[in-house]
């Protein structure tokens, strides 16, 4: 597609169309995590998420595991510990750094968050056959880096 061509139309952009789904994705999340009467935004779903998968890790390591700075995952780490979900504490082999790790709360709430966010996904791409989703999230994953070896696990 020639892109000079949509400079006419900015909703044929694909920074413009992206923006939109991350509207629509945020939304739905909210949403559905508000029906269940849980207080938990995407990006915090996701650090419980990376945590769960790795366990025990400092604070650098999450923020690249979820592609976030690590400045703005500070704020995000503080408000999971003050909801009790992660816990933070001095490393043993570096008393100057803090590791993180998941509560058995943060657990628990995960595992009542992860097949609603499952099926959020689905939700998402409902307009798509299979394959054109599968299509997509390859697609969106080459572009964000991820395919191109810049993936951070």
């Amino acid at each position: 597609m020639d892109y000079a061509a949509t400079d006419a139309d900015f909703r044929a952009m694909p920074g413009h169309l992206i923006r939109r789904m991350n509207q629509n994705v945020t939304a739905l999340f909210r949403d559905r995590m508000g029906a269940m009467n849980l207080d938990l935004t995407p990006v915090q779903f996701a650090v419980l998420a990376a945590l769960d998968e790795v366990g025990e890790t400092d604070q650098a390591k999450l923020a690249v595991l979820v592609a976030y700075d690590k400045v703005t995952i500070g704020g995000v780490v503080d408000r999971l510990v003050a909801k009790g979900l992660v816990d933070r504490r001095p490393s043993k082999i570096d008393r100057r750094a803090k590791v993180l790790r998941l509560t058995q709360t943060g657990t628990v709430l995960l595992d009542r968050a992860r097949p609603t966010v499952r099926d959020l996904q689905d939700e998402l791409l409902g307009g798509l056959t299979p394959e054109e989703a599968e299509t997509l999230v390859t697609l969106l994953a080459k572009a964000a880096g991820q395919a191109a070896g810049r993936d951070p696990r």
